[in-house]
Formats: C-alpha cells, sequence, structure tokens
C-alpha cells in the first residue's frame, strides 16, 4: 500500500471524491462493520489523508449513515431491479422475479448484507442518523418487494388481496431468518432460509415449493458475495 500523502495527489470533482468515499466506505461497512467506518478507517482504504474525508463528512455518523444506505441500495438494485429497468420477459415475469430473489436472498452471496441489516439496527438505536437511513431503506425493499406483487396479481400470476402487508411479512421473514446469520452453518440448516419463500407462497397463492430454487443462471446473473 502506498503511504497517504506520498507521491501527487489526483484532484477529483467534489461529488466525484464524495463518491467515492461513501464508496469505500460502504465496503468498509459490508466486510467489516459499520462500527469500523471511522474516517481513519476509510482514508486508509483510498490511501488519502484523515482529513480529506473529514473535509466531507465532518460527522463520522453521517458517513456511516451514507455508507449503510449506499450498500444496501446497490444490493437492493442487483437482487429487484426497479421495474423500469427490467428488460426481457423472464426478468418481466414476477413469480421468476421472486424465484431468483429468494434464491439469492437464501445464499451464502448475501451473508454479508445480513449482518450489515443485524449490524445497523442495533447501532440505530443510539445513532439518529442512521436510524433515518435504516427506516428509509425498509420502507424501500418493502415498496420494491410490493410492486412486484402488484405486477404479478395485476397479470393473474400471483393472488393477493393486499400486496402492501404481503410485502411487510415477506420482509419480516427475511429479516427474521437473517438474525442467525452469525449462527454456523451447519447448526443453521434450511428452515430459516426457506422461511421467507414458504410464507411468500402462502401469502401470493402458489403452490408449495413453486419459489424453492432458481436455475443455475438465474444466480450466475445475480450479486457476487457481498463487499466483492
Amino acid at each position: 500500500m502506498t503511504s497517504r500523502g506520498s507521491g501527487k495527489r489526483v484532484r477529483k470533482a467534489p461529488a466525484e471524491r464524495r463518491e467515492e468515499i461513501v464508496a469505500a466506505a460502504a465496503l468498509v461497512g459490508l466486510t467489516e462493520g459499520l462500527e469500523c467506518v471511522t474516517l481513519r478507517r476509510v482514508a486508509d482504504e483510498l490511501e488519502v489523508r484523515p482529513g480529506l474525508v473529514g473535509h466531507y463528512f465532518p460527522a463520522a455518523d453521517t458517513l456511516v449513515a451514507e455508507a449503510f444506505t449506499a450498500a444496501t441500495l446497490q444490493e437492493l438494485d442487483a437482487l429487484l431491479p426497479p421495474a423500469g429497468s427490467r428488460q426481457d420477459g423472464a426478468a418481466a415475469d414476477p413469480v421468476a422475479v421472486l424465484r431468483r430473489f429468494f434464491a439469492l436472498t437464501g445464499s451464502a452471496d448475501f451473508d454479508n448484507v445480513s449482518r450489515l441489516w443485524l449490524n445497523a439496527r442495533h447501532l440505530s438505536r443510539y445513532r439518529p442518523a442512521l436510524r433515518e437511513h435504516v427506516v428509509a431503506q425498509e420502507l424501500l425493499w418493502c415498496r420494491r418487494i410490493e410492486e412486484i406483487i402488484t405486477a404479478g396479481t395485476g397479470s393473474g400470476s400471483l393472488t393477493c388481496a393486499d400486496p402492501s402487508t404481503a410485502a411487510l411479512r415477506v420482509l419480516v421473514a427475511i429479516d427474521g431468518a437473517s438474525a442467525y446469520i452469525n449462527t454456523s452453518a451447519d447448526r443453521r440448516g434450511a428452515v430459516p432460509g426457506r422461511l421467507a419463500a414458504a410464507l411468500a407462497e402462502a401469502e401470493l397463492g402458489l403452490v408449495p415449493g413453486t419459489l424453492a430454487a432458481a436455475e443455475a443462471e438465474d444466480r450466475a446473473d445475480g450479486p457476487g458475495e457481498a463487499g466483492d
């Protein structure tokens, strides 16, 4: 690693530099925990002086909050792309979208994000700025799931009288399973990982097992291991 401050520092536009700082902080949060998102740690990651990071984020709590949002939003866009960005027919099929979603959230690729959510919810008790971001992301994730369910009920592939409530229940099931994320894989078993998909099948009028397993290509097209 090059020592901080050595050589000629590259000047970047303020917006670009700020985005770079948030991205580095998001990576630290994903791989090491939000407690490790400090001005000095992010500066080390970028090989710059802490003062530069402090110039954009005088309060470390603000950087922690934005790092959380950046990491979880990037993952959400990979798991459930916004409706306008889904182009091909398979991606437009609500059942296929949900099958892929549950396959990915139930895989080891999602572990770092699960840990991040668990970490953020704990810290948000003491950090108001982070709490606001956690609430905003919860609403966004729930809305994205609701959009898929609404599309499915409109096309007739799903049956649901209240997509908003169903989406919230699905998200609660995912969060409940994620509470076991720090339990060793051999003791975790398949039940927590299958919980959200099984609940969704019951909520959406699907035959049990419909959302159980995605095709191999669904996994291949999904996000890489969180934090890569």
